[in-house]
């Protein structure tokens, strides 16, 4: 485990925040910004401003501490389709929990059989909003125009998460309360493919693999899950975390994928090999198995992979959010944030957005640095090559140690 108490850190630069006015006596639960998302291509940002509302804007660059400016990676403005409102306001009925982004690839066919006839044809540039509700209800919206296009029953408790498969097929999944996972095709109507049980207790988040053939399911009990997305079956349970596991993240080349738990760790796994290749703690010395099962300030609530595979954010109850390099095996950056919640990077990973108990989000800038030709080497053979197929290979120990990431 990798502990650094009497580190000297640098301080996470903020370069902006999107404030909700509050009222005195408007104090009261219901108000948390418990998702944060940026869409896939960078063009919008969502969050949920607590209330039953969500908030939308077009937005690829935070440009001061209250202008939202829409910019591409050059710096140049995008000019807007034609009629497509740079933001939207969007009541949802009820508690907004969990929210994402999807997009849709016409080539990527549905999955389904019977596909005379559909009530959506979607096309190249459609961008939709999943938002997860407090009554168990799903709602899927028209990012462009705002547009309530599809409402998903069949959740009994809270949908808690919500993510799309990154391979433009606009399969849905959502993480619920009432204990199951479950698989909606959006190209289908939204028509439910699959429900996934197995957990015991409320499943808190899940995350799709980036070739999308894996789901990890994390909750309550300790659990994290895998599933084959191509059979829905399960693969295996990773054991390891001594408490309720809330958050999982795959890495962007999918070799790697990070967990957060309320014991106070966020581990990374060689999720093909059910290992555990680094434990990042936040908590010195490091608990017990029986204190970090328990109540402490240190649960951690959300971890997020930057893009470049090189670092992690993550938010505790100890008020900061401190940015891993998984290189250094140390926060190269922490940053305070009262009753944080959760995080999200940026497409470019130049912008890491926290949202807060009181509905507002904070941006901070990314620390910098140059990734190495062997990190990039190994990221684009670990993109096509499982653990198992690497170890295969007729290479050097050290080289292959490298590129299974047991030497990080």
């Amino acid at each position: 485990q990798i502990y650094f108490p009497y580190c000297i850190y640098s301080k996470a630069k903020c370069i902006g925040e999107l404030l909700v006015p509050v009222a005195p006596f408007d104090q009261k639960s219901g108000r948390e910004a418990w998702t944060v998302a940026f869409a896939p291509n960078g063009s919008y940002f969502a969050w949920s401003q607590g209330h039953r509302i969500s908030e939308m804007s077009s937005v690829t660059h935070y440009n001061g501490p209250r202008h939202l400016s829409c910019q591409n990676s050059n710096g140049n403005h995008i000019i807007p389709v034609a009629g497509e409102p740079r933001e939207h306001t969007i009541d949802c009925g009820d508690i907004v929990w969990g929210l994402a982004f999807g997009s849709s690839v016409p080539e990527k066919q549905s999955r389904c059989v019977n596909i005379e006839w559909h009530r959506f044809r979607f096309g190249q540039d459609q961008l939709l909003l999943a938002t997860g509700l407090n009554n168990g209800r799903i709602k899927i919206w028209d990012v462009y125009t705002g547009k309530l296009l599809l409402n998903l029953m069949d959740h009994t408790d809270v949908v808690r998460d919500l993510t799309f498969a990154p391979d433009g097929s606009l399969m849905l999944v959502s993480a619920s309360r009432d204990k199951t996972l479950r698989v909606w095709d959006l190209k289908d109507d939204g028509n439910m493919v699959k429900v996934l049980r197995g957990h015991q207790n409320w499943v808190y988040c899940s995350a799709f693999s980036p070739d999308s053939s894996i789901l990890c399911s994390v909750g309550a009990g300790k659990a994290v899950f895998l599933w084959n997305m191509d059979k829905y079956t399960l693969i295996r349970k990773l054991e390891g975390h001594h408490h309720d596991v809330v958050s999982c993240e795959f890495s962007p080349d999918g070799a790697l994928l990070a967990t957060a738990s309320y014991d106070t760790r966020v581990i990374l796994w060689d999720h093909h090999k059910a290992t555990v290749l680094l434990e990042l703690g936040h908590l010195f010395p490091p608990p017990s198995p029986i204190f970090a099962g328990g109540a402490n300030d240190r649960w951690v609530r959300s971890v997020s992979f930057c893009p470049d595979g090189r670092h992690i954010a993550s938010i505790t109850d100890d008020r900061l959010i401190r940015f891993w390099s998984i290189e250094e095996k140390a926060p190269q950056a922490i940053a305070s944030l009262t009753n944080g919640l959760c995080c999200a990077f940026s497409a470019e990973g130049n912008v890491l957005a926290a949202g807060t108990r009181d509905g507002s989000v904070h941006f901070w800038e990314c620390p910098h640095s140059i990734a190495s030709l062997q990190h990039m080497c190994r990221m684009a053979l670990r993109r096509v090559m499982s653990t198992q197929q690497v170890e295969a290979l007729a290479i050097p120990t050290p080289l292959r140690d490298y590129l299974t990431y047991k030497v990080i």
